[in-house]
This record gives structure tokens, sequence and C-alpha cells, in this order.
């Protein structure tokens, strides 16, 4: 069975889609968000935990999620996926030094292809992922988003551009 539910966020609601193997997609409202599949069930409980754990993160009680995943992509994207896990709370690094930690320091555009294929937005940070110059640079959940979510994080004055915030 896969459940689904809407998760209400103070930057909008997400959609999260989980099986019995873990949380399977969390993706903001919107174009990138897709339809609705036809055999998912709606299911509040089945979210449950993810929605606690984001409510935690926002009001900054939460740096580290705990949850099961079941991410399904290529095994250069899981790789991928694997070391924006490892980027800690607060901290932001280069594609250029995510291909490093993937094992091929000329992969950066490969890199940023498998950081867009993520479907598991804030729980699997590629809002961490800046441009080697320290600008931001593209996010599924728009710009504007990967911003807030690095200055709720405290990483936005590694960022060369100006807050949204003053």
């Amino acid at each position: 069975m896969i459940g689904y539910s809407w998760i209400d966020s103070p930057m909008g609601r997400l959609l999260g889609v989980a099986d019995s193997a873990g949380l399977r997609m969390l993706e903001f409202e919107g174009p990138r968000c897709g339809s609705l599949g036809e055999d998912w069930i709606e299911d509040a409980h089945a979210l449950a935990d993810a929605a606690r754990q984001l409510a935690a993160y926002f009001a900054g009680d939460l740096r580290t999620f705990d949850l099961p995943l079941a991410l399904h992509g290529s095994v250069f994207q899981q790789r991928v996926w694997e070391q924006l896990r490892m980027i800690e709370y607060g901290e932001t690094i280069s594609y250029g030094e995510l291909a490093r930690r993937v094992g091929d320091a000329n992969a950066a555009r490969a890199v940023g292809l498998a950081n867009g294929a993520n479907s598991i937005a804030i729980v699997v940070p590629c809002h961490r992922v800046i441009g080697a110059d320290g600008s931001l640079t593209g996010y599924g959940g728009g710009l504007e988003r990967k911003r807030t979510l690095l200055e709720l994080e405290g990483a936005l004055a590694a960022v060369t551009q100006p807050s949204l915030f003053g």
C-alpha cells in the first residue's frame, strides 16, 4: 500500500508519500509535485512521524531527521542522495564538492542532475548545495524556498546573495 498525506509547513503544503519501506516522496505543492497515483490511499497516519519531524524542524527544534526512506533511483543517484544526507544542518557545499564526495570530481553536472532528481525535499537536503561561487542555484521548490531553508538553518551567511528578510 502507498499512503499519501498533505503536510502543512510555513513554506506551503508538502505532499508526503510513504509505503512499508519508508518515505518515498516529499515535494512542495506545485508543478513538480505531479498528480496523485491511482493506487495511493490518503493516510495521514502513514505520514504522521514525517509531519511531526517537519514541524520540529521548522520550529528550530530538529536538526537531523530520523525517518526510514524508500529512495528510488539509479546507483549513482543513490550515492549522491546518501552524500546529501551527510551534509550537516547549517552547512552548504558546492556541486563540485559533492561530486568529489561521490568519488568523481569531474561529475559536477551529473551530480547536479541527481540532486535535481531528489524526490524527498528537506529530509534529503539538496537545498544545502550551492554554486561554487557561493550563489544560490537551482532548487525544485524554488530559490525563495531554498533561501528560506538556508536562513532557517543559519547557513545563509555563506551564500553571496542578499537575504529576503532584511
